[in-house]
């Protein structure tokens, strides 16, 4: 049995959470949330919080052991990109990307 928990239309780039996510694919519940809580960057709070609701969704809704459990699969896909322009000179406009996320994490028992 799994649960999930999604997050989705997230403001970060979803090179740099994937980054994150590669960290704790296929650790203990713990072990994961231990890694996350260490690391010095802005996804790793966010992906702490989608695990944290995968554990939640797991145990309240499918009766699992929170001490069993594990990451069966953690991945980020792209979301939509907010589209900015930044005024530059002689009268021309350089685009800014400011890209979202859509983040997954799958957590089962062993």
């Amino acid at each position: 049995m799994e649960a999930k928990a999604v997050a989705r239309y997230v403001r970060i780039a979803p090179r740099k959470a994937r980054v994150v996510a590669d960290l704790i694919r296929g650790k203990n519940v713990q072990e994961a949330q231990s890694i996350l809580k260490f690391i010095p960057k802005k996804g790793s709070r966010i992906i702490a919080k989608v695990l944290n609701s995968a554990v939640a969704n797991a145990q309240n809704n499918l009766d699992l052991d929170p001490s069993e459990l594990y990451v069966v699969r953690a991945y980020v896909d792209e979301g939509p990109t907010l589209k900015r322009y930044h005024p530059r000179r002689m009268g021309q406009a350089f685009p800014i990307l400011k890209r979202t996320s859509h983040i997954t994490v799958v957590v089962g028992e062993k």
